[in-house]
């Protein structure tokens, strides 16, 4: 039986169509990994991040480590897909011969053809079935024709008892640093009871926390209903029994739907957690990034979600470096950070992205040591700031999801963390005490157990169970 190993870069909207993919392929007969550190398979796809310079740089060298793979007999086939080849297709043909076939963002199904079906060892496929790709079928009709009740679907590369929700893709915003919309297209809504059955689907498979997730999440529904629905959507998902965590990721902040904020408030199994990336502050840098919203007005957006939602945690990214951007400018992003205290920042340096409206039309003016110090400057003041917010909550007793076992710790997280980039709580098994007063340290992955506090870091919490 071949094996195809998978290569995910880039956010975990790549990462959902990579296990759509690896789903699929199974279906079809092959046995998957992904990000394997050992790989053996005979087949490599590698799904590409086009997003900023150094994602770009990052699938290229990726892609030709695979090449000289190839080229050492290691590997028979290459594949690529993503948002690098939907955006750099005829470059990236020319200048890389070997790879076998290169895919875009959105008919990276058509892989499917490419490769002969097999038949199937899946205990889910009964009696060995197997699909015979026709090349008169699109990729669709292909997964279409898949019979019903047959056990396929997406491939969770996460652990188990966590999964991100795709819940549409693209974006019809107008940013001018962000080549998003140039790579996705228009903003595309996917079905609301197609999402929730896909919801429902995972549950009964064991998992219990969803990130749900988009490029643009507040937008959901517009395309396919004429009103944003993003608020009822999560509500019915909060109501789907077993659903235990549901995480948002990615809103915008003009034209906010409010109503999202009660659905917040109101359900217990929706975190009080939100991603949204405000980028700057100062009215003379949001103008220049067309972000169609005022200093006033993100004071106020901020000071609204933290009173509608008492003890949210907001995430958000900054970019310093914009073209244009002055001293001033980022004193003026250094006040608000301190002011807004946000629990989780990101940020970045500005890089001129082909196509975009600030390529064209802005030189980018702001040099690269500059930008680093306004970086290293900004990073400094969080890092306070989320060293006073993690201590705060030392003597609390917090809910935790257990993600894994790591040397000496118990691993997990609490509400407000999002797995792979927010902090985690690290509980020591040395000395653990059961229920009983036994000995036992046998925490169960993926459940979730009351911890009280007892230590923190300028990032990470340490805790101890309280039975």
């Amino acid at each position: 039986m071949k094996t195809i190993d998978f290569i995910s870069l880039g956010c975990s909207k790549n990462l959902v169509d990579s296990e759509v993919l690896m789903g699929l392929f199974e279906a079809h007969g092959y046995h998957v990994t992904h990000d394997d550190p050992d790989p053996k398979g005979e087949i490599v796809v590698v799904n590409t991040c086009g997003f900023i310079a150094d994602a770009k740089e990052e699938s290229i060298n990726t892609i030709l480590e695979q090449v000289q793979r190839k080229a050492e007999g290691e590997v028979e086939r290459i594949y690529v897909m993503g948002c690098l080849s939907e955006r750099y297709l005829a470059e990236l043909e020319e200048e890389i011969p070997e790879v076998d076939g290169w895919y875009g963002k959105f008919n990276y199904k058509d892989l499917l053809k490419a490769l002969p079906s097999r038949p199937s060892p899946n205990p889910s496929l009964q009696g060995g079935e197997y699909i015979h790709l026709s090349s008169e079928l699109s990729a669709d009709e292909v997964t279409a024709s898949l019979p019903a009740g047959r056990g396929w679907g997406r491939v969770l590369t996460t652990p188990p008892h966590y999964a991100y929700i795709k819940i549409s893709e693209g974006c019809d915003r107008s940013c001018a640093y962000c080549a998003i919309p140039i790579i996705t297209g228009h903003h595309r809504s996917r079905p609301m009871e197609e999402i929730l059955d896909e919801v429902r689907q995972l549950v009964a498979r064991g998992v219990k926390e969803f990130q749900i997730i988009a490029q643009e999440l507040t937008y959901y529904g517009l395309d396919l209903y004429g009103e944003r629905r993003i608020a009822q959507l999560i509500e019915q998902m909060a109501d789907i029994e077993g659903v235990v965590w549901i995480r948002l990721h990615y809103a915008y902040p003009t034209n906010f739907p409010w109503e999202l904020l009660r659905v917040i408030r109101e359900k217990k199994n929706v975190c009080r957690y939100i991603d949204v990336a405000l980028q700057h502050v100062s009215d003379n840098i949001l103008a220049r990034m067309k972000r169609n919203i005022s200093k006033l007005e993100t004071y106020d957006f901020v000071e609204r979600l933290r009173r509608e939602v008492p003890g949210i945690h907001l995430r958000t990214t900054m970019m310093v470096g914009f073209p244009g951007e002055t001293d001033e400018d980022f004193r003026e992003l250094i006040d608000f950070v301190k002011w807004a205290r946000f629990e989780r920042l990101g940020a970045f340096a500005y890089s001129e992205e082909d196509g975009t409206w600030s390529a064209t039309h802005y030189e980018d003016d702001v040099p690269e040591d500059v930008k680093q110090r306004r970086l290293d400057r900004l990073m400094r003041v969080q890092q306070n700031i989320s060293a006073e917010i993690e201590a705060a909550k030392v003597g609390t007793v917090l809910p935790v999801i257990i993600d894994r076992v790591e040397g000496d710790y118990y691993v997990g997280r609490t509400e407000f963390c999002s797995p792979e980039v927010d902090p985690e709580v690290l509980i020591p098994i040395r000395g653990m005490k059961g229920s009983e007063g036994d000995d036992s340290s046998a925490l169960t992955i993926g459940n979730i157990y009351n911890v009280k506090i007892t230590d923190s870091e300028e990032f990470d919490l340490y805790g101890e169970i309280v039975w």
